[in-house]
Formats: structure tokens, C-alpha cells, sequence
């Protein structure tokens, strides 16, 4: 065993004279273990929501989104795109037209998303999870109707149980058309709610209808806004991806789910690693006790460390003492605090101990949590180099006035 190694052992574990050593030392191992556990725990949070947020994505947000490079809509019959929805690797195929209107129930009036989706949107078998109040129903009787989102429900006080009050939609007319009248300029429909859904707050003022509601509305009788992809499961999205854009070209653009919802997944990225270098400030902190612990650990062996350098011991063996000495206080905290995180984060999945106020995750209504191994090894590189400076820091005022401590000896 390596000699500093082997001192700096029987120092960590073997009594101490001035029993102020042991309690900062402790302490400082202490604030390691806590900040290395907090850590772990924080980001396996983070990636807890980001998995309940995709999730809930996935629930309108199609796998890949074909939509115009310029331009608001474009014109879907086109040789490829009419191919494209004969592909048998394909589950659904969405047209969707939408744009801003204002909508009317009773007195209220509001703005909002009109989203008119083709018949293969209710293919997907999440719709149903979504839903507040009522049914994700888009047709009744032959008759269309509506769902809506609970921003809108809040803003117009819509009740879907109230099959006698209609909800009011204005768009402007897009034809030109000479009229003194400005009412001419205004198409209205009327469409019942079948009901109230909930996602996040940048889909819930929308109201999905019919796609051919939404072009009679919106005097779009061809184009769409974009076209829908999701495929059976066993395929690989990415490279669909790229052979769809591939036969496409430079006129589209085609999207996945995280390119859909970027600004979303940004924020949640940019706050992850806010918090994670906060947290890793906290560590920096503790680790940096640590030079105060081996300062009054290099007063009280003074005597050791003259016998030793009378012995032949250079300066480097000495320094190697108490670097190692600082490091085994830093990785043994590390270490505990990486597995006592492991186990809190294990018992918050299995039993809940945390719960968030909300609908967002499961049905205990718990903080969700996804451990990571590249967490663990992130956590432990982090907390192992803000280690090795403090202990390196500590090893170099160990050499200092070593040749006053040899004559005082």
C-alpha cells in the first residue's frame, strides 16, 4: 500500500487528540453526503417530470409533425404526402387545420385555437385520459362536435352537460367581397361541446372540431396547417424522419416531438442544470470545510510530520498524506450520499412519500422520479474533481513552514 495512503488512513480512522478534527471533519463528510444525495434526487426529479411531460405530449403531439418551411398551411395533394398515407408502417395520418378565433358561449366571449383534425386523430387510444368532463367525441348523430380545452372552459364557463346552449365560433371571411355590411366579413358557426380536456397550459385553449367544421370555418377548403404522423410500434422514428424529409425536400420541414414543443423542453433543460449548479455550489462548500479540518489536522500532527521528514520523508510523501486524507473524507460522503439518494428515490417510486398538489403523474398524485445512471456518474466526476482541489489545496499548506516545524521538533 501506498505510504501517504496507508497514513492518511490510520488518521481518518484512528482517535484524534483535539476532538474539534473529528466534528469538522465529520461535518464536512456530512455536508458532502447531503449535497451529493440532494443532487441524484434532484435531477432523477427532473427526469421524472420530463417523462410524465413527454407523455402527456404524446398524447396530442403526433411522433413526427409535417408542416410548410414558409408559409402557415400548404397544400397536402401532392404526388408523395398521397403515398405517404398508404404507408403500411403508418397508424395515423392527421390532417389538421387550425388558426386564431374568437369564441362565444351565452354572454362570454374569448380567444382561442381552433384545431380541425381529420378522422384518423381518434386513433389514438390516449385521448380518453385527457378528458375532464364528457367524451372525446367529434361527431354525433352526423353532427359535429366539439372538445375543449379547460382554459377555454374556465375563460367562457362552457357546461358540456347543457345540451341547449351551443358554442359560438367567428373567424374572418378570407374571400374578398364588397360589402357595406361588416358582418359579411365574419363567418359564424355554431357547434356543441362534448367535452373538456387537459394537458398543459399551451394546448388548453384550444378547441378541437372536425376538419371539415374547420374549413367551412376558417374558408380553407384545401390546405392544412400540417400533417400528423404516427406509426406502429417497432419503427424507427428517426429514420423515418430523415426519408421523409429526404422525399419532401427543402419546401417542409418534419418534426419530431421534442422539435415540436422546443421551448418546453428547453426551460425544463435550463432549469434542471440551474439547480444542479446551485446544488453543486452547496457541495463546493462542504468540500472546501475540509481544508479547514486538515489545517488543524497539519497543527495537531506537527510532530509527525517533523519525525517523518527527519526519516527521510519528502515533500511530496507529506503532501500526499493529507490529499488523501481530504479526498477519503470527500469520497466516502460522496459515496453514502449517492446511495442514500438511490434509496430515497427507489422508495419514492414504490410508495409516494412526496406528493405534488395537481394532475400531473400517477395516481397518488406523487413526485415522479426516473433514475439515471449518467446522473450517478455525473454526480460523482462533479463532487470527485471539487475533491481533489480542495484536498490539493489542503496537501500544499501542509508543506508550509515545514522547515520552522523541523526546528521547533
Amino acid at each position: 500500500m501506498n505510504t501517504s495512503i496507508y497514513i492518511a488512513k490510520r488518521y481518518l480512522v484512528s482517535g484524534k487528540k483535539m476532538h474539534a478534527i473529528n466534528i469538522i471533519s465529520g461535518i464536512s463528510m456530512l455536508g458532502i453526503l447531503i449535497g451529493t444525495a440532494a443532487l441524484i434526487i434532484v435531477l432523477s426529479v427532473f427526469n421524472g417530470l420530463e417523462k410524465v411531460i413527454f407523455a402527456l405530449n404524446s398524447n396530442f403531439s403526433p411522433e413526427l409533425r409535417i408542416e410548410a418551411k414558409l408559409g402557415k398551411t400548404f397544400n397536402p395533394n401532392i404526388a408523395y404526402l398521397k403515398l405517404l398515407h398508404k404507408d403500411t408502417r403508418l397508424l395515423s395520418y392527421t390532417e389538421v387545420l387550425q388558426d386564431w378565433v374568437v369564441m362565444e358561449y351565452g354572454e362570454k366571449r374569448a380567444p382561442g385555437h381552433i384545431k380541425g383534425v381529420s378522422d384518423d386523430f381518434l386513433k389514438n387510444p390516449r385521448l380518453d385520459s385527457t378528458i375532464l368532463d364528457g367524451s372525446f367525441t367529434l361527431h354525433l348523430n352526423a353532427s359535429p362536435m366539439a372538445v375543449i380545452g379547460v382554459t377555454i372552459q374556465n375563460n367562457l364557463s362552457v357546461n358540456v352537460n347543457n345540451t341547449t346552449i351551443p358554442l359560438q365560433i367567428y373567424a374572418p371571411r378570407r374571400t374578398n367581397s364588397v360589402s357595406i355590411n361588416p358582418a359579411d366579413d365574419i363567418i359564424n358557426r355554431s357547434i356543441y361541446p362534448a367535452g373538456i380536456f387537459s394537458i398543459q397550459q399551451e394546448d388548453d385553449d384550444f378547441i378541437i372540431v372536425p376538419l371539415d367544421f374547420a374549413r367551412e370555418l376558417l374558408d380553407q377548403p384545401v390546405v392544412v396547417s400540417s400533417i400528423d404522423l404516427n406509426f406502429k410500434k417497432g419503427n424507427d422514428v428517426a429514420a423515418l424522419q430523415q426519408e421523409i424529409q429526404d422525399k419532401l425536400g427543402q419546401q417542409f420541414t418534419v418534426k419530431t416531438r421534442q422539435q415540436q414543443n422546443t421551448e418546453l423542453y428547453k426551460t425544463l433543460n435550463y432549469e434542471k442544470w440551474a439547480v444542479f449548479m446551485i446544488l453543486a455550489f452547496v457541495v463546493v462548500i462542504a468540500a472546501f470545510n475540509i481544508i479547514g479540518s486538515l489545517t488543524m489536522l497539519v497543527i495537531d500532527k506537527r510532530k509527525d510530520i517533523a519525525i517523518l521528514s527527519s526519516l527521510g520523508a519528502n515533500r511530496r510523501l507529506i503532501q500526499g498524506i493529507f490529499f488523501f486524507e481530504g479526498l477519503m473524507i470527500s469520497l466516502i460522503g460522496c459515496i453514502a450520499g449517492l446511495l442514500l439518494g438511490l434509496v430515497f428515490c427507489i422508495l419514492q417510486q414504490r410508495y409516494g412519500l412526496i406528493e405534488v398538489g395537481g394532475k400531473i403523474s400517477a395516481p397518488n398524485n406523487a413526485y415522479p422520479v426516473q433514475l439515471k445512471a449518467d446522473n450517478f456518474v455525473l454526480v460523482f466526476l462533479t463532487v470527485a474533481v471539487i475533491a481533489v482541489i480542495a484536498s490539493g489545496i489542503s496537501a500544499r499548506l501542509s508543506v508550509k513552514g515545514l522547515d520552522d516545524i523541523k526546528q521547533d521538533l
